[in-house]
């Protein structure tokens, strides 16, 4: 006699996984002023955005040739409030020192 096989009638369960999606990403971008020192500017993006010196200096030049220059990308919240901080230092400071969100493309 020979033992009985059994034979599967359900099929196995593939499991798919969940597909996680990287947030969108946003720039923080310096508009140039003609009123805030470039001295002040370079030390609101050593603060705020952790730049050395020299990458502080060069962002600060090219927002001044060319009216504005994207420092960093981040997610929404933290390039918003970054942008924000960064701001509200030139405003305390008595200064139009301006800094802006635009989403990546």
């Amino acid at each position: 006699m020979s033992p009985a096989t059994v034979t599967p009638t359900t099929k196995p369960k593939t499991r798919t996984k969940p597909q996680t999606q990287r947030p969108p990403l946003w720039k923080v971008i310096l508009l140039n002023d003609d009123f805030t020192p470039r001295e002040f500017v370079v030390q609101v993006l050593k603060a705020v955005f952790r730049l050395n010196e020299s990458q502080s200096y060069r962002v600060m030049m090219t927002a001044h040739q060319k009216g504005a220059c994207v420092i960093a990308v981040y997610t929404r919240d933290v390039a918003e409030t970054k942008a924000k901080e960064a701001t509200e230092l030139g405003k305390m400071n008595g200064f139009p020192l301006y800094f802006t969100t635009e989403k990546e493309e």
